[in-house]
């Protein structure tokens, strides 16, 4: 469009176009191709402010990305660390269990492995302040008076979830 421009222009210049009719016609396509070359620049222009600013938001999405990925990989570090405190706590806390399982008499562990196997994990439950612990409800005068009745070494079990009650000094009995 330029050199068609030029060309033409260097054609009115040069005075080889003598008819005036050609001259005008000339001389409006030249204005034609001017407009033309003005509207051109324009969408070129706003392409350009558009592939700029996509460039900046592509950037930016790029660096909340990356952002994101850190925070990520920070979680899954904090999480394999907290799996890894779990684990070694979970195997000293079997340890622990094992060495006292080998000081509980034969029958009263099977009794609490049998009723931890029915309550979801737990086998035996503290008695505080009236309540047991293992179903949080509170146990009538008459439960009370035959736990405190119960010798030390008796087994006495909630009569709500059956668990085996955990006599402590804390429990008031």
């Amino acid at each position: 469009m330029r050199q068609r421009s030029a060309r033409d222009q260097k054609r009115l210049d040069s005075g080889q176009v003598t008819n005036p009719k050609d001259l005008e016609n000339l001389q409006s396509e030249i204005a034609s191709l001017a407009r033309r070359q003005g509207d051109l620049e324009d969408v070129v222009l706003e392409v350009m402010e558009r592939h700029e600013a996509a460039t900046e938001r592509a950037a930016e999405l790029a660096q909340r990305v990356e952002a994101v990925q850190a925070k990520a990989e920070d979680a899954v570090a904090r999480r394999d660390a907290a799996l890894g405190e779990i684990d070694g706590e979970a195997g000293t806390v079997r340890a622990e269990r094992d060495s006292v399982a080998g000081t509980v008499p034969a029958d009263l562990l099977k009794l609490y492995e049998k009723i931890r196997e029915q309550q979801g994990g737990v086998g035996a439950a503290r008695l505080f302040q009236r309540r047991c612990e293992g179903c949080r409800l509170e146990l009538n005068i008459t439960e009370l008076n035959e736990v405190r009745a119960a010798p030390e070494d008796e087994v006495v079990r909630c009569e709500n979830c059956r668990r085996v009650l955990v006599r402590t000094p804390e429990s008031g009995l």
